[in-house]
C-alpha cells in the first residue's frame, strides 16, 4: 500500500468539478445484460466473458495481482482481466476524470477516504445481490473489515483485499549505540505531560552534529544529524495515521460520534489537543524534525540514509524499511499511552466496481475472485501487504518470518483488540480542506492547540 496510506485521506482532487458533472456521466453503460445499472438487482456471473479493465495504485502489488488475473483467466478463458498501475496522486487525478468522462475502468482499488463520496456521486455498485446469489460468503475477512464497506445505505460497495496497522521501525545500530535495549523499545509508554520514556529513549536516540544527545548540555537542536523519532511526510492532516493517531488513540480519544459514518468530529475535546500539543514539544526540543522539513519527502528514505533512529510507520512499508541497504532494521509496538494500551488505527482496502462498466457480470466475478482466497492467498505470498483473509494473512506472515522479520507488533493489535477504525464519514475532501492547513499551523509553530476547536466548528458545519 506504499504511499497510498502516507496520505491517507489526501483532498479528492478535483472534487468540485467532479461533482458538478456527475449527473451528466453518471451511470453510464449499460449492464452487460447482468442487471440493473444501479446494482440494486442481481449480476449474472455464470457466462462471464469479454475483457475488462482493472487498475490499482501499489507498484509493489502489481505482480502479485497480475497473478492473480492469470489464475482468474485460466478458470475462465473467455474472459480478459486488463490491469493498469499508476502512482498515488495520478491514480486518484485519473479515475476522478474517467468518472466525468464516462471512461472510469470497470473494477478498481477503492479507499476509505474516497468511497463515501462515490456512494454519494452514484460512482460504484452495490454488491449485495449478486454476492447473495453467487453464495459469496462476506463474513470470511479479518474481524470488522468487511463491515467497512457498507455504505449508510446498509449496502456493500467493496470486498476487502487487505488490511494494515502501525508500528515503530527502528535502525537497531544507532539504538545500540544509544545503549537502548529491545527490552526498553518494546515496553515504552507515552503521557502528554512528560512524554513518558517514550520521549525520554526519543531525546537520547537524537544527536546533533558534533554528537552531543538530545537529553545532554549543550545539545544543538538547530543542526541535528540524527533525529530520534521521524515524522512521516507532515502534519497528517486529519487522520494522522502514522503521525499521531496511535497516540491520541491511546488517550481515550476518538474520531466521531460514531464510526462509521459518524456525523460529528471531535477535534475540540483536550485528549486531542494536548496530544498534538505534546506533539509539537517533540519538533520544538529538536527531538523530530518540522513539518516543512519532511513535506514531500519520503519517511522511507530518510530512514534508509540513517537520519532516524525510529520511525512510526505502516505495514504496507515493512519491505521498504527492511531493505535499506546498509540498515540493520527492527521493529517494536507503538507505545503504551495514558489509555493503558497501545493503539493504531485499522484500515484496510477494496475493490469496487464502477456503476458505468458495460462488462458488469466480468466485473462481477473478477471482484468475487479478488476477494477470495483464490486470490488472497497469492498476494499473501508476495509478502507485501497483509491479505484480508485470514488464511492469506498467515500465508504472509510465514513469508516475511522466512526472511527473517517478525511482524508481530502489526498483528498483536489485531490478538489484543487495540485498533481503532479509520474515520469513515461523508465530506472526507472538505474535512481534509479544513484540516490539514489547520494541523499545519500548530506543528509549526503559528498556531495553538486551541485552534483546533475553530477548525472542529467547521468541519461539523458541513454535516448541517
Amino acid at each position: 500500500m506504499a504511499k497510498l496510506r502516507k496520505k491517507l485521506a489526501a483532498v479528492l482532487v478535483g472534487a468540485a468539478a467532479f461533482s458538478l458533472t456527475l449527473t451528466a456521466c453518471g451511470g453510464g453503460g449499460d449492464s452487460g445484460g447482468g442487471g440493473d445499472a444501479s446494482g440494486d438487482d442481481a449480476i449474472d456471473t455464470s457466462n462471464a466473458s469479454g475483457e475488462i479493465d482493472y487498475w490499482l495504485w501499489e507498484n509493489a502489488q502489481l505482480p502479485a495481482y497480475q497473478k492473480c488475473a492469470d489464475k482468474f483467466q485460466q478458470e475462465n478463458p473467455n474472459g480478459k482481466i486488463k490491469i493498469s498501475q499508476f502512482a498515488w496522486e495520478d491514480y486518484w487525478n485519473k479515475l476522478n476524470n474517467a468518472f466525468v468522462a464516462g471512461d472510469a475502468p470497470d473494477v478498481f482499488t477503492d479507499h476509505l477516504a474516497k468511497y463515501p463520496e462515490y456512494i454519494t456521486n452514484e460512482q460504484i455498485l452495490p454488491l449485495d445481490a449478486t454476492l447473495k446469489k453467487d453464495g459469496f460468503n462476506v463474513d470470511q475477512y479479518q474481524p470488522g473489515l468487511a463491515d467497512l464497506w457498507v455504505g449508510p445505505d446498509g449496502k456493500r460497495y467493496g470486498l476487502p483485499k487487505d488490511f494494515d496497522t502501525t508500528a515503530v521501525f527502528y535502525n537497531k545500530k544507532l539504538v545500540q549505540d544509544g545503549g537502548i535495549s529491545e527490552d526498553q523499545l518494546k515496553a515504552m509508554t507515552w503521557n502528554p505531560q512528560d512524554g513518558g520514556t517514550y520521549e525520554k529513549i526519543a531525546a537520547h536516540l537524537t544527536v546533533d552534529q558534533k554528537g552531543v544527545r538530545g537529553d545532554e548540555p549543550g545539545f544543538d537542536k538547530s543542526k541535528v544529524k540524527v533525529y530520534g523519532l521521524g515524522l512521516d511526510g507532515g502534519s497528517g492532516n486529519g487522520v494522522g495515521q502514522t503521525q499521531w493517531s496511535m497516540y491520541t488513540g491511546s488517550n481515550g480519544w476518538t474520531f466521531t460520534d460514531k464510526n462509521p459514518w459518524g456525523t460529528h468530529y471531535n477535534y475540540d475535546q483536550p485528549q486531542f489537543q494536548e496530544t498534538i500539543g505534546w506533539l509539537r514539544t517533540l519538533i520544538d526540543k529538536g527531538y523530530m524534525p518540522s513539518v516543512p522539513a519532511v513535506t514531500g519527502q519520503s519517511s522511507t528514505d530518510i530512514f534508509a540514509a540513517g537520519k532516524y533512529a525510529m520511525l512510526v510507520n505502516g505495514s504496507w512499508t515493512t519491505n521498504a524499511m527492511f531493505s535499506a541497504k546498509g540498515i540493520e532494521t527492527g521493529l517494536a509496538p507503538t507505545p503504551i499511552g495514558p489509555s493503558g494500551k497501545n493503539a493504531s488505527m485499522y484500515n484496510g482496502l477494496a475493490d469496487s466496481i464502477w456503476v458505468g462498466s458495460d462488462n458488469k457480470p466480468l466485473s462481477a466475478k473478477w471482484i468475487e475472485f479478488l476477494g477470495s482466497p483464490a486470490c488472497q492467498d497469492i498476494v499473501g505470498q508476495a509478502a507485501v501487504v497483509f491479505p484480508a483473509i485470514p488464511s492469506g494473512t498467515k500465508i504472509a506472515e510465514a513469508a516475511w518470518k522466512s526472511k527473517g522479520i517478525n511482524l508481530e507488533p502489526f498483528t498483536s493489535h489485531l490478538k489484543n483488540k487495540t485498533t481503532f477504525l479509520f474515520p469513515i464519514t461523508d465530506h472526507a475532501s472538505q474535512i481534509e480542506g479544513v484540516m490539514q492547513p489547520a494541523m499545519d499551523a500548530v506543528l509549526t509553530g503559528k498556531a495553538e492547540p486551541s485552534s483546533l476547536t475553530e477548525a472542529n466548528n467547521q468541519v461539523n458545519a458541513l454535516f448541517g
